[in-house]
């Protein structure tokens, strides 16, 4: 049977943080021309489509996240050219390209902004962020998530809003000439040929009118925040759905979602607005068939198009996370918990690395960490350089092939990373690499055939068990091993079968 569906209703997804991929030029941060050279890789891994976190001009202050030219490519990663042979090549292996779009805030390197701060206090200039005359103390108690108060106060008395580093000034969505403008940036990337985007802070936008205190529990992405998730950004999306599918070949949008309800998560998908959201509930849950069972139960009974995604560019790796509350088993579950994951229905979002089973890198020196996160906290918080840390393609040394002998990369690379190259894992058939390309194959195999829904089977506490038609999925997060429930083949598994039982942090698919 064919599918129907769009495309992206059960695609699998990979995430390429940009500056991490492969360094084309030298300079020792990856490229535009590296990730074109890779193409053949990618695809050889299974996936169907690319995420591209920003490549746009920006002084970098949050890695890119601070854009100041949302029409360019910087530099450092290239130009146009080099993004239109990507773009190309990847359509003609096969691959959708979805591109970040970042909507809340620009750099204050943007010619808006740098217009703003030339502007009088009252001005249209400034009206297009979101500026506010409150004496010495700053308008309210809002919070920035890189730490510190969420406003910087100019010379001439005013304050302007940053939820993010200074850097990051939030625009004013109210003024009608910044939802035109951001129509006028998603047309230009379509017309390039951009399959989708991902929305970064797709939660922020608006503000509550007034900006009045958040309570001091009420710092983080809820539906009753003055901050986050107002309902005038739903129209916008509504907007930007209209110019979707106004082209043709199945554009999307996916919302970088943080909500604490499933049910709020769900407004961001009505027929007339996203495409996808995040389902950070899967990321969150803890080591639990119970937490699984209840998250999966709440997306498919909620979410119109489920996603499941385990990491990404701002969370420590899920190797390094299930390793928490069990040492050692870091790797066991990271494999058992992508190979559940692959078996659900919906799009799977996996993260560069992940095929490696790359850990978060905890001992990179402080003078070389970047993140905001970091610096701005005087290093209380850690931030997210440790899962940024550029991949190894090959060698025993640093670089490890991801740039030219001798090129240092921006973030430094593990010695013990030796073992987990792509080179080294290649033709291994107990890698991680080769079992990821082996469960792409078998779900691209699959995924036509099967029913959008799944029905619980009977089994112990600490065993989750589900069945996708013919497939039967069997997770093991106990401490003993456990009988497969009845079935006629073994497809795959996240670990070697001793018997006919399932060892503990261990994932199954069967057939019957």
């Amino acid at each position: 049977m064919t599918s129907t569906s769009p495309w992206w209703h059960d695609a699998v997804v990979y995430e390429i943080y940009v500056r991490s991929f492969a360094d084309a030029s030298g300079d020792g941060v990856g490229d535009l021309a590296g990730i074109r050279a890779r193409l053949d890789y990618l695809t050889g891994l299974g996936i169907d489509a690319i995420w591209l976190t920003p490549f746009y001009p920006s002084p970098m202050a949050d890695g890119g996240y601070d854009v100041a030219d949302h029409r360019d490519v910087d530099p450092l990663f290239g130009d146009l050219a080099d993004f239109d042979a990507l773009l190309a090549e990847a359509h003609a292996r096969g691959l959708r390209l979805i591109i970040d779009i970042v909507p809340n805030h620009s750099s204050s390197a943007h010619p808006w902004f740098r217009e703003a701060v030339a502007a009088a206090p009252g001005s249209t200039e400034r009206d297009r962020y979101i500026f506010v005359t409150s004496g010495d103390e700053p308008p309210n108690n809002w919070q920035s998530t890189f730490g510190g108060p969420a406003w910087t106060r100019l010379p001439d008395g005013q304050w302007y809003l940053h939820l993010f580093a200074p850097e990051q000034p939030d625009f004013n969505w109210r003024r009608p000439e910044v939802p035109a403008e951001f129509l006028d940036v998603l047309r230009f990337w379509l017309d390039r040929g951009v399959d989708g985007f991902r929305i970064d802070v797709a939660t922020g936008l608006f503000k509550e009118e007034g900006l009045p205190d958040a309570p001091p529990a009420d710092q983080a992405f809820k539906a009753e925040s003055p901050i986050w998730g107002r309902p005038e950004v739903h129209e916008v999306y509504r907007e930007w759905r209209v110019l979707l599918d106004s082209y043709p070949g199945e554009r999307m949008a996916v919302g970088e979602v943080w909500t604490d309800s499933v049910e709020d998560l769900a407004r961001y998908l009505r027929p007339d607005e996203l495409h996808q959201s995040f389902n950070f509930a899967w990321l969150e849950a803890p080591w639990s068939p119970a937490s699984f069972r209840k998250v999966i139960d709440d997306t498919l009974g909620t979410v119109p198009a489920p996603t499941w995604v385990l990491s990404n560019h701002d969370v420590v790796r899920h190797r390094t996370r299930y390793a928490e509350s069990q040492p050692g088993a870091g790797l066991a579950r990271a494999k058992a918990a992508m190979l559940t994951t692959l078996a659900l229905p919906g799009s799977a979002y996996l993260y560069q690395g992940d095929e490696l089973g790359l850990p978060e890198v905890k001992d990179i020196p402080q003078e070389l960490r970047q993140d905001p996160i970091f610096i701005r906290t005087k290093g209380e918080l850690a931030g997210r350089d440790g899962c940024r840390v550029p991949l190894p393609w090959s060698g025993t040394a640093e670089p490890y092939g991801f740039a030219g002998e001798g090129v240092l990369p921006w973030l430094p690379q593990p010695a013990e990373w030796a073992t987990l190259t792509v080179e080294r894992q290649t033709g291994d058939p107990g890698s991680t690499l080769e079992f990821h390309r082996t469960a792409l194959a078998l779900r691209r195999r699959l995924r036509d055939s099967l029913p959008a829904g799944i029905d619980w089977l009977d089994s112990p506490d600490d065993v989750l068990t589900f069945a996708r038609g013919s497939l039967i999925c069997v997770l093991n997060c106990g401490t003993e091993p456990t009988p497969l429930p009845p079935h006629q083949n073994v497809l795959i598994t996240s670990a070697p079968l001793t018997s006919a039982l399932l060892p503990p942090d261990t994932a199954a698919w069967l057939t019957h």
